[in-house]
C-alpha cells in the first residue's frame, strides 16, 4: 500500500528556504544599518558639541586672563606666572578645539574623518590627553595662586583683578572638564577601532 503523498507545503530535505524568510532576514540586516548609522551620527553630534562647548570656554577664559588689567599702578595678569600659565594653556586649547570642531563637522558631513581614519582616532585620542593634561595643571596653579592672593593686599588694593582672575579659572575649568569627556569618547572610539575595525561599533 502506497503511503500518502506529502502535502504541498511541507518542507522536505534539501528544500531551499522559503523567499519569505530571505525577505526578513534582508530587511532586518537594513534595519540594524539604519540603527548603527543613525547611532553613528547622534555620536558624531555629541563630539562636536563637546568640541565646541571646549572652544567657547577656553576662549573666553583666555580673554578673560588677557584682559586683566587695571591700569599702570595696578596689577597685571602677565605679572604672575601662574595667570601666563592659564592664559597660554586656555589659548592653546582653544585653537585645538575650534580645529577638532571643523573636523567633527567635515565628519558629520561627509560620513568620513577629515584624515585617514587611524591617523584621525589616534591624533584626537593622544593630543585630548596631552591638553587635557596641560589645562588642568593650569588651572590648578590659577587656583593656587588665587586663593594666596585671597586677603593679600593685592586684592585689597583690586578687588576686581582678583575677581576677573576666578572668573578666568572657573571657565577654564569648565573648558577642561568638556575637554576631559571629548578624551573619553575620542578613547572609545579607538577601542572601537582596535576590537571591530570600525571608529564606532556596530
Amino acid at each position: 500500500m502506497r503511503s500518502p503523498p506529502l502535502p504541498y507545503h511541507s518542507p522536505r530535505n534539501g528544500d531551499a528556504t522559503p523567499p519569505h524568510h530571505h525577505h526578513h532576514h534582508h530587511h532586518h540586516r537594513q534595519y540594524q544599518s539604519t540603527v548603527s548609522v543613525q547611532k553613528l551620527r547622534r555620536f558624531n553630534w555629541l563630539i562636536l558639541v563637546l568640541r565646541l562647548a571646549a572652544f567657547c570656554f577656553s576662549l573666553a577664559s583666555s580673554i578673560f586672563s588677557a584682559t586683566n588689567s587695571r591700569g599702570p599702578s595696578a596689577p597685571h595678569w602677565y605679572d604672575f606666572e601662574a595667570l601666563r600659565y592659564l592664559f597660554a594653556a586656555n589659548a592653546m586649547v582653544a585653537l585645538y578645539s575650534l580645529l577638532e570642531t571643523a573636523a567633527s563637522v567635515w565628519e558629520i558631513l561627509k560620513n568620513a574623518t577629515l584624515f585617514p581614519e587611524t591617523f584621525q582616532l589616534w591624533f584626537d585620542f593622544s593630543h585630548d590627553q596631552v591638553f587635557a593634561y596641560i589645562l588642568m595643571s593650569a588651572e590648578s596653579a590659577g587656583t593656587a595662586l588665587a586663593r594666596t592672593l585671597k586677603g593679600s593686599a593685592t586684592c585689597a588694593a583690586s578687588s576686581a583683578f582678583c575677581i576677573q582672575s576666578d572668573i578666568a579659572i572657573a571657565l577654564g575649568f569648565a573648558g577642561f572638564l568638556f575637554l576631559a569627556f571629548s578624551s573619553l569618547l575620542s578613547g572609545f572610539r579607538v577601542v572601537c577601532f582596535l576590537i571591530s575595525g570600525s571608529r564606532f561599533p556596530h
